[in-house]
């Protein structure tokens, strides 16, 4: 008895007519597995020295989850939980556990220890908040540095040595003060002012930029607003390091001067700031052109201006010593060069000032020399992951500044173009007119694809935190970046060097002729049609999801990595709330209210940094109130008939009738001062006062129900920003004056 191919489980292949090929019908699925699971092996056998790069991403996640916390953590449970899981380790490693093991318990040890890093940074910089005080007060400092200049004037940066109503012990350490100064006071004077101070401003809305925050870092404890010009004082002298740090920012700011005066406010102003770090003399429309052209990053310092000036120092230097074949054939010139990139480095961080972003561009450049003078490759992503390591240690909270994000995503994202581009192939004998076209449309397209990438790494973090795109950004970079690269910076590097001995004028004009064209190409582009697009912010959990998909992409070696991308797209996919319907700024000062996709402003030109931050945010187009049907004075606007919300900014108290009237007019009231009782037509309003905006900041109201139900959820800026050792709020009235 026979039994056919069928019955016995296998598939009948006809090839030939006088015999039939038996094959087991899943005989094909092991070799698809094993295809899959030898193509997963070598791309996990790719990355035997790469794991380690993960180390700083684990420890950056650290610090980010640190400043995330709701409430202070206890620091001695941080580095215990440091000490513990870093023990455990280097037991593990000691006694060899399996390598996956191992690098798990590596990632959890480094997370751990951001942990406890970024909580003994905190612990190390605090000092004191100033409160809100109940009137003006005097301030008698010593002016340490010019700010950028305000939409109210000059700001200086003071050590204060004396405020009226603080004790030694609450006074700050450092206070930016708006003046009424035609020019500020130069850093080194003694200056009284009489002005109102505050704590430094909470975010303008819940999860916005949290200025507060970068204060408390730089040790700022306050802001003021003057209300007469300064004067000088009479102060005991200042400690030596507050000397040293006067007489530097003094040279900084007479080194701008001469710049400014050299050149003209239009292109010294910009020149100024990439040079020395001094904004006073920009002019605020082209810093408005600037970034809505995509090139504001030219105007501050950071790792583009250090990799100019220090590759130009160490290029410049071995082209010296190339010349002179004495000294070539005894030194090694690679190493001399790179000595002298490290002196220009160093040197452009003091003349700049050292803000924080001049310092992670310092760290990362000068570790690129050292890797030259330990003759290994300088431009490597194991160098970028040192670089990376060595700033969140010495600045943890840089991990959730804007500056750090994109200065990273975009350096990490050209290393592994570089990792990428395939090598080219051994030029043959041409004619050189024939070699200048085919280099020349090689560096076009390398120029091209450099900010394609670039670009498409800082996206995400553009659209989160400043929530716009510059549409023509990528072609007013390829026309300025030759301008900036090779005339703008070279020739302020040499014209700053040789200022001081009266030879920089012929470098410093052809620096402000680059300038002048540079300066062009922004603000045409900037009036383009559909120049600048708004994005509203997503939420919070899209741009660590974007960030770990960019560093994915990047630091994965093999076909995987494309893996990241759709998480590196999450800020722009990841679908967006519904706007609130109703927007009070901190402090009830300004309101704004949600109709037909629109933003409808109650005090038109009040806070307006505060409007213009909360609207972008949510993507809206803001819009004055309408002068019809509204009842406004010198202390509340109110609608006539029934509509959305009523202010009172007075810093009286309303009384019983005037709060009659404005529970009548609308749903929702905002007292700016405390009220201690209501009238009975309050009883179904939501009436928010000044104890709500001490505890809260600014708020946020979605509606709930029906309208007649008027029931709100509310969420407050604390709610995001929670207790920690930088959240003070202060009388919103001098803040908007005063800070950001």
């Amino acid at each position: 008895m026979t039994t056919s191919a069928e019955e016995e489980g296998e598939e009948v292949i006809a090839g030939r007519s006088d015999r039939a090929v038996l094959i087991p019908p899943l005989a094909a699925k092991p070799r698809v597995r094993d295809r899959i699971v030898g193509f997963l092996e070598r791309e996990v056998a790719s990355q035997t020295l790469r794991w380690r790069l993960w180390t700083p991403v684990a420890f950056g996640g650290g610090c980010a989850t640190y400043f995330a916390f709701r409430s202070e953590p206890s620091a001695w449970l941080l580095l215990l939980a440091a000490g513990l899981l870093s023990g455990v380790w280097l037991i593990a490693r000691r006694r060899r556990v399996a390598r996956a093991g191992s690098l798990c318990l590596l990632m959890l040890a480094s997370f751990a220890l951001g942990l406890a890093a970024a909580k003994l940074r905190t612990d190390a910089v605090a000092a004191p908040i100033a409160p809100a005080l109940d009137g003006p007060t005097v301030i008698e400092g010593w002016v340490v540095d010019v700010d950028s200049r305000g939409a109210a004037g000059p700001r200086v940066i003071v050590a204060p040595v004396r405020i009226r109503g603080l004790a030694p012990e609450a006074t700050p350490v450092r206070v930016r003060a708006t003046v009424r100064d035609a020019t500020p006071p130069a850093p080194g004077e003694a200056i009284r002012l009489f002005g109102i101070l505050n704590p430094p401003p909470a975010p303008a809305s819940p999860g916005a930029y949290d200025f507060g925050r970068t204060a408390f870092f730089q040790r700022i404890g306050g802001v003021a607003f003057s209300l007469g010009e300064t004067r000088s004082a009479v102060l005991p002298e200042a400690p030596m390091r507050l000397r040293l740090v006067m007489k530097v920012n003094a040279l900084r700011f007479d080194l701008a001067k001469r710049i400014v005066a050299r050149q003209g406010e239009r292109a010294g102003g910009v020149a100024a700031a990439m040079t020395t770090g001094q904004e006073a003399w920009l002019d605020p429309a082209q810093v408005d052109a600037m970034r809505d052209s995509g090139l504001a990053h030219i105007l501050s310092i950071s790792g583009l201006h250090m990799a100019v000036v220090g590759g130009f120092a160490f290029f410049l230097a071995r082209l010296l010593i190339a010349l002179w074949p004495w000294l070539a054939l005894r030194v090694p010139g690679k190493k001399v060069a790179a000595v002298a990139g490290l002196l220009a480095v160093g040197t452009y961080l003091v003349i700049s000032g050292a803000p924080p972003p001049a310092e992670r561009a310092a760290v990362t450049a000068s570790i690129a020399f050292l890797a030259v003078l330990l003759d290994r490759q300088a431009i490597t992503m194991h160098a970028l992951a040192v670089a990376a390591f060595v700033v969140l240690v010495l600045q943890p909270e840089a991990v959730v500044t804007p500056g750090f994000q994109m200065s990273f995503a975009a350096t990490a994202a050209l290393v592994a173009l570089v990792e990428a581009w395939p090598r080219r192939p051994k030029e043959i004998s041409a004619p050189w007119p024939i070699l200048a076209v085919q280099r020349t449309g090689a560096w076009i397209g390398a120029a091209v694809l450099a900010s394609l990438v670039a670009g498409a790494a800082t996206g995400p973090f553009a659209m989160q935190h400043f929530n716009r795109s510059a549409m023509y950004g990528l072609a007013a970079n390829l026309a300025t970046v030759p301008l900036s690269d090779f005339v703008i910076m070279p020739m302020l590097a040499l014209g700053a060097l040789l200022e001081p001995l009266g030879l920089g004028a012929p470098f410093l004009w052809l620096a402000s002729r680059g300038i002048e064209a540079m300066l062009l190409v922004g603000e045409r582009v900037a009036a383009l049609p559909g120049a600048v697009q708004t994005i509203a912010s997503a939420p919070g959990a899209a741009l660590p999801t974007a960030f770990l998909g960019v560093l994915f992409c990047c630091l994965w070696r093999g076909s995987l990595r494309w893996l990241g991308l759709p998480l590196a797209c999450a800020v722009l996919i990841w679908p967006r709330p519904a706007p609130p319907d109703l927007w009070i700024g901190d402090g009830g000062l300004q309101a704004a209210w949600v109709e037909d996709g629109r933003a409808t402003v109650v005090r038109p030109g009040v806070r307006q940094f505060a409007v213009d931050v909360w609207t972008r945010r949510q993507g809206l187009e803001a819009m004055e109130r309408p002068a019809e049907g509204w009842t406004c004075g010198r202390f509340s606007c109110a609608p006539e008939a029934s509509g959305p919300v009523a202010l009172w900014w007075g810093r009286r108290a309303p009384t019983d009738e005037q709060l009659d009237g404005l529970c009548r007019s609308a749903p929702v009231v905002s007292v700016r001062t405390v009220v201690s009782a209501l009238p009975p037509s309050c009883a179904g309003t939501l009436v928010l006062d000044g104890l709500d905006y001490a505890r809260g900041g600014a708020v946020e109201l979605k509606r709930e129900g029906p309208a007649a139900a008027n029931r709100w959820r509310a969420l407050w800026v604390s709610d995001v920003r929670g207790e920690r050792p930088w959240s003070r709020y202060g009388d919103a009235a001098t803040v908007s004056d005063s800070g950001g």
